[in-house]
């Protein structure tokens, strides 16, 4: 057992840490996300139950997913995309729209991307960046097996390291969506090797990278534009304080905007619909809502 690690998040958790860590080892409950561009060729499973719009599980209650391999239709594209809700609703809340020119800076695997790029409609570009060859090879098959050729022609799949953009392609953006690398608590506990290298010093470390990551950001954002910072962390060094600091240093140029107003401006309200406000933005725990963890800020260029 990894002492630092466990007396870490006791501490921000209290009584909560148990239940929190418990839910952080159970399996995911994810959902089968009806591919937009394929949507008249595709019904709802059978048995199921749709807890999000275009969102599909077998049972929320009992937490079960669909046993669901996605399909070719006519349009040799894949019916459904399974997917973390949390995940479903950050991309959402960007509120692309069609025209737009979009950034997603840490792309891989893709399923966020596929969100960003089906709201772009008829027009707009997407950049879809990802700094790991192996990992941008699997987000370029999964736009090849979601996105028809009209759209596609529009997403350009990058390899730059992000943190270098705000300086190569500044003022360039409508939206940017930073869902940055992060510690990943509910993947670390699968991995031993992993968890036991754990410590504080990492997780501030991680956080030191991220700020730099949303400078960047910021600077391709174009005034008017939406920005949204995310993670699958729990370490308020990788979510809050990164927000903290980023308006302490960059309040002149940014103005922080409601991540709840963002999430019910774009997804309709239900009792699936569970999160929790922080000092700066949202996150969703899975001993409470279910799913994630995800955590997520908004923002708007001055």
């Amino acid at each position: 057992m990894n002492s630092a690690f466990e007396s870490f998040f006791s501490k921000i958790h209290a009584h909560r840490w148990k239940s929190l860590r418990e839910s952080l080892l159970q399996r995911e409950c994810q959902v089968a996300r009806r591919n937009y561009f394929c949507h008249e060729e595709v019904v709802a499973p059978a048995n199921s139950q749709e807890v999000l719009p275009s969102c599909f599980v077998k049972s929320w209650t009992e937490k079960k997913s669909l046993d669901l391999h996605p399909q070719r239709t006519t349009s040799q594209l894949l019916d459904f995309y399974i997917m973390d809700p949390a995940s479903v609703i950050v991309a959402r809340s960007l509120g692309v729209q069609s025209g737009d020119r979009v950034l997603d800076m840490c792309a891989a695997p893709g399923g966020k991307t596929l969100i960003l790029a089906e709201a772009l409609h008829e027009a707009g570009e997407l950049i879809a960046n990802e700094l790991s060859e192996s990992r941008r090879e699997r987000l370029k098959k999964v736009i090849q097996n979601y996105v028809p050729m009209s759209v596609r022609s529009r997403v350009w799949v990058k390899g730059q390291d992000a943190i270098k953009f705000g300086l190569k392609e500044p003022d360039s953006f409508d939206r940017i969506l930073l869902d940055a690398p992060c510690s990943g608590e509910r993947h670390l506990l699968e991995n031993e090797k992993e968890y036991l290298q754990w410590s504080e010093s990492r997780t501030k470390s991680m956080g030191q990278r991220q700020y730099g990551l949303i400078c960047s950001a910021l600077l391709s954002l174009k005034a008017g534009g939406r920005l949204i910072y995310s993670t699958c962390s729990i370490s308020p060094y990788e979510n809050d304080e990164v927000v903290r600091k980023f308006l302490k240093k960059k309040g002149d140029q940014i103005q922080s905007l409601s991540a709840k107003e963002c999430i019910e401006e774009h997804t309709p309200h239900s009792s699936f619909l569970q999160f929790e406000e922080t000092e700066f933005g949202v996150s969703f725990l899975p001993d409470r809502c279910g799913y994630g963890p995800m955590y997520f800020a908004a923002f708007t260029k001055i």
